[in-house]
């Protein structure tokens, strides 16, 4: 069952079309990620959640019921601010216990639920913690703050806007999953917006990628990397070697297509895919599916020969942008642990062949 359900929800600031006609349902007990770059309109769409924006046209359901005309705190949501938003002349029990006070909740209560909730985002046990105020606490620390002040009302919905976008990279990392373990542990249906693909793909059930106030994409990590439906998805999940190319014949089962600079790519379809020689596609191939061998070393019909052009070492994996001899850019991704291939230490200006398996080309929607 949905605990949140948009409609064909529009929302427009002046001529600017923030979110247009979307429409998504969010189950009980998922999370699910708004993902896209500034000004796509994933912000707008939670905010309009939460009832801080009204929309212009379009319905918005929580736990089943007609948000029309709901203030934002009688909704029954928690939310998470990027900047946090405690207020820095209260201490953090003051900030925790804010939403309850509002709702009359007992003094006595009151005490008992900051604790609790302290507990659950392991801040009990740091002394004195619930007198200290914003300023005396670390980044971490205001996080974990701001999680507790939206848990502490017991919310049939956790909205958070990119949350750990002011957290130092291995912080970001350990709340990432912490979060996720939280949200497991509570069962609450979760939406939360961010421009960062590796923390929507560690923490979404579904990620909803937006583009121009509109759902480009919507599917588990899974679907939405391995099968982008366009290049706009493809390249904002991930890297991606880009290829535009005719259909020029048919071969063992697949088509050979040849692209604009007259490199031949082999392809293989699923049986859903319907094209014919003659159609121009659009395909795209991940790094990591591409390996490399030593130069007229492999039978591998339509491997392509490349020039090593650059190299990057990243500890746990390697870059390399290289040029095949038609022109075309390939960059490869090979894992440290054994590099991806069997040809040893490689340098810029090495001749290799480049390889991979025809069904790992993914075809593209025209943007």
């Amino acid at each position: 069952m949905a605990d949140v359900h948009l409609s064909h929800v529009t929302k427009r600031f002046g001529k600017v079309l923030a979110m247009d006609q979307i429409s998504l349902e969010v189950q009980s007990g998922e999370v699910v990620a708004l993902l896209g770059p500034s000004g796509c309109g994933k912000t707008t769409t939670m905010r309009t959640i939460a009832g801080l924006e009204t929309p212009n046209a379009g319905d918005i359901y929580i736990a089943q019921e007609d948000m029309q005309g709901i203030p934002s705190h009688k909704r029954a949501v928690g939310m998470v601010f990027q900047d946090y938003a405690l207020f820095p002349h209260l201490s953090v029990q003051e900030n925790i216990a804010f939403g309850l006070k509002m709702r009359k909740v007992s003094r006595t209560m009151v005490h008992s639920k900051v604790r609790d909730v302290l507990k659950l985002v392991h801040l009990a046990d740091l002394p004195g913690i619930e007198q200290r105020y914003p300023h005396q606490l670390s980044g971490g620390q205001r996080q974990r703050v701001a999680l507790a002040r939206s848990l502490v009302t017991e919310p049939k919905v956790l909205l958070l806007d990119e949350p750990f976008g002011a957290l130092d990279k291995k912080l970001r990392e350990s709340m990432q999953v912490e979060v996720r373990l939280l949200q497991q542990q509570l069962g609450i249906t979760t939406i939360f917006v961010t421009h960062d693909q590796e923390e929507a793909l560690t923490l979404a059930d579904r990620i909803a990628v937006m583009r121009d106030g509109r759902i480009e994409q919507i599917g588990t990590p899974n679907q939405v990397y391995e099968s982008p439906r366009s290049r706009f998805v493809a390249d904002f999940i991930g890297v991606s070697n880009f290829f535009s190319g005719k259909v020029e014949a048919e071969h063992e089962g697949g088509f050979v297509v040849r692209t604009a600079r007259g490199m031949p790519i082999w392809l293989k379809l699923s049986l859903k895919q319907q094209i014919s020689v003659g159609d121009t596609l659009h395909l795209a191939l991940r790094p990591e599916k591409v390996t490399m061998v030593p130069f007229g070393d492999t039978p591998i019909p339509y491997a392509q020969s490349a020039t090593i052009k650059h190299i990057v070492y990243l500890g746990t994996v390697t870059h390399y942008y290289t040029r095949t001899v038609h022109g075309e850019e390939i960059m490869i991704y090979a894992q440290n642990q054994d590099m991806g291939h069997d040809c040893g230490p490689m340098a810029v200006g090495d001749v290799m062949s480049l390889c991979w398996k025809p069904e790992n080309l993914l075809i593209l929607e025209a943007d």
